[in-house]
This record gives structure tokens, C-alpha cells and sequence, in this order.
């Protein structure tokens, strides 16, 4: 088999093929402060942490069933863990043994998983407030990985913020703001480039200058970009995680309506994906590519079968598909 690289396929947090197995149950702040024994009210979190990382286990243990190696985990797993009213609540105590069983089994399967926390967290504001906010969210995030034993770098993905005072000012801002967090929080970020904001350039700017991996959105950069060089700009995505354990690591997402539509949509324009696969071939050994569509699991399925009817594609699973040379005439 004359390769010239695999990939394989991820989804993101919840399964639309498993019923009653939502990871990211919640507590809402006024549900919270209407409990008035604060200690029941945080039992209560607890109890609904729990829920949230067996129902995690069993799509991860469905995933293995499907030979999916990919996942992004989810965001919510713990709620109110950041919030000021749960401050001194040692959660990562409370959920060890249920972090650990989740962790192990990961291990064992030799899956891949990370997190992409929300929009609310920014690390280019001028804000201290929401500075620090966003740093107890990665906090949790980081506090979580380790919980599990899985190792902290390269796992979290984040945008890189508002441009409130322009694009340049948000970039500098950026780099003032970075250079503040703890160590291993720098080492647990990722940067994707998004569909309003920073396009693919500037977040090359920042990952190059600050050696933080760059994950590409192909969706993102289809909405937003100013070079249309892709394959240039492909080759200094790479190059951006030179010095990561893991693979290199995409997103992809079709719109629901229309080119330029920011919506994502159920499943994957598996033509626009094929393209950009052919594009990149010799640039790469392999590729993570995490699936952003509304059918998650099923649309993750329909993509690899659609896949297998493409030229020069091999599947063997999500999790082991090739993309052959091409024969040129």
C-alpha cells in the first residue's frame, strides 16, 4: 500500500447514538443558592459530576465499540466548578476515583482527548477580572487531566479572544497576558484560528512567536482569511507543532446554509474535506481531525463511509484511514 498519510476521525463530547448519556447535566446558579444548607448544594454538584463522567465512560466505551480513538471531552463535566460560589470546594477530590476509572480507560485504549472551553474564556482582555476567570477555568481543566493521569500539554484549545481595540492591540494583548499565566497552563494551550475575529495569519503570528500549537479550522478559514495560499499557510501550521507529543490536530465543520454560513451543520461536505486532504499530501505523516457537526457520532460514521467511496482513500476505521499517492500520468 503506497501511502502518503492517515488520519484519523474525532467528535466532539456527547453522543447522538447512546440515550440518556449526557455528560454536561448542570446546576444553575439560582438552583444552587436556593439550597439553603451550602453543603447539601455542593453534594448535590457532586452527584451531578458523577453522573456526567460514568455517562463520559460510557461513550468512550462506545467509542471503542465504533474503533473511534478521537474525542473531545466535555467542557461541562463538573458544573459550577469555576464559580465563585463553589470557591474551596476541593471537587478534584471529591470525583478522584471516577476521574481515575475515566483516565484509565482512556489509557488502556490509547485514545486522544482534550477540551475546548467555552468563548467566555479570553486571555487577550485587559480585564484582570475576566483574566483571572479564564485562569480558573483552565485551572479546572488542568486540575481534571491530571485527575485522570493524562498529561496536561496540548490539551486545551481556545480562540484567541475579542478585538475590542483592534486586532493588533488583541494580538499584543495576547502576548502580555500569556506571559503572566503559570507554566503549565501555557503548556495545556492550543490556538485555532476563528470565524469572526483573528483569521489563520494572526494566529500563526502568536503560535509561531510563542510556540503554541496552532489548530486549524478549515470552516473557520473558508468564513475568514486574507491569504488565499492555503497550502503556504498549511506548512507553517505544522510547523507549529514541531515540539508537541501529539499529532497534529484539525478541525473541520461544514455551514449549514450558504458558503460564508458561521452555523455549523449536522454532518460533513465530505467534497470540501477531500480537497483540502489532497491539498496537503507530503506536508504531513498523520492527522487528528476533530468533527464539529451537529450529528456528532453518526455524522463522525457517515463521513468515513462517504470517505471509502473516494479516490485514493483507504478505510479501515475511523481511527485508521489512508490517503494513498496519487498515480500522475
Amino acid at each position: 500500500m503506497d501511502q502518503s498519510y492517515s488520519f484519523r476521525l474525532g467528535y466532539v463530547a456527547m453522543s447522538v447514538m447512546l440515550s440518556n448519556a449526557s455528560p454536561s447535566q448542570t446546576m444553575t446558579v439560582k438552583q444552587f443558592e436556593q439550597i439553603p444548607d451550602r453543603d447539601a448544594a455542593v453534594r448535590k454538584l457532586e452527584r451531578i459530576a458523577i453522573s456526567n463522567l460514568q455517562n463520559c465512560l460510557r461513550i468512550i466505551k462506545h467509542n471503542k465499540a465504533h474503533q473511534i480513538s478521537f474525542f473531545r471531552l466535555s467542557s461541562k463535566l463538573v458544573p459550577l466548578a469555576n464559580h465563585p460560589l463553589t470557591e474551596g470546594w476541593k471537587y478534584e477530590k471529591a470525583l478522584a476515583p471516577f476521574l481515575k476509572e475515566l483516565g484509565d480507560f482512556i489509557k488502556q485504549e490509547e485514545m486522544r482527548v482534550g477540551f475546548h472551553p467555552d468563548h467566555f474564556v479570553v486571555l487577550n482582555n485587559r480585564s484582570k477580572d475576566i483574566l483571572q476567570q479564564s485562569l480558573r477555568t483552565l485551572m479546572m481543566h488542568y486540575k481534571l487531566l491530571k485527575g485522570m493521569g493524562i498529561s496536561p500539554i496540548h490539551r486545551c484549545v481556545l480562540h484567541v479572544g475579542g478585538k475590542k481595540e483592534g486586532r493588533e492591540a488583541g494580538l499584543e494583548q495576547f502576548i502580555e497576558n500569556f506571559s503572566m499565566i503559570p507554566r503549565p497552563i501555557q503548556e495545556m494551550i492550543m490556538l485555532e484560528n476563528d470565524d469572526m475575529n483573528y483569521p489563520l495569519e494572526d494566529v500563526l503570528y502568536l503560535g509561531e512567536k510563542l510556540h503554541i500549537p496552532v489548530v486549524f479550522d478549515l470552516h473557520h478559514y473558508d468564513v475568514l482569511h486574507e491569504s488565499s495560499d492555503l497550502l503556504s499557510l498549511w506548512k507553517r501550521v505544522v510547523l507549529t507543532w514541531k515540539d508537541s507529543p501529539l499529532p497534529i490536530k484539525m478541525h473541520v465543520s461544514s455551514p449549514k446554509e450558504g458558503k460564508n454560513d458561521r452555523a455549523h451543520h449536522d454532518f460533513i461536505d465530505e467534497q470540501r474535506l477531500y480537497e483540502f486532504l489532497r491539498l496537503i499530501e507530503g506536508t504531513v505523516e498523520h492527522l487528528d481531525i476533530m468533527i464539529e457537526a451537529k450529528q456528532k457520532d453518526a455524522s463522525l460514521l457517515r463521513l468515513t463511509e462517504a470517505l471509502s467511496d473516494m479516490e485514493g482513500v483507504h478505510v479501515r476505521n475511523p481511527s485508521s484511514i489512508y490517503m494513498m499517492n496519487r498515480v500522475l500520468s
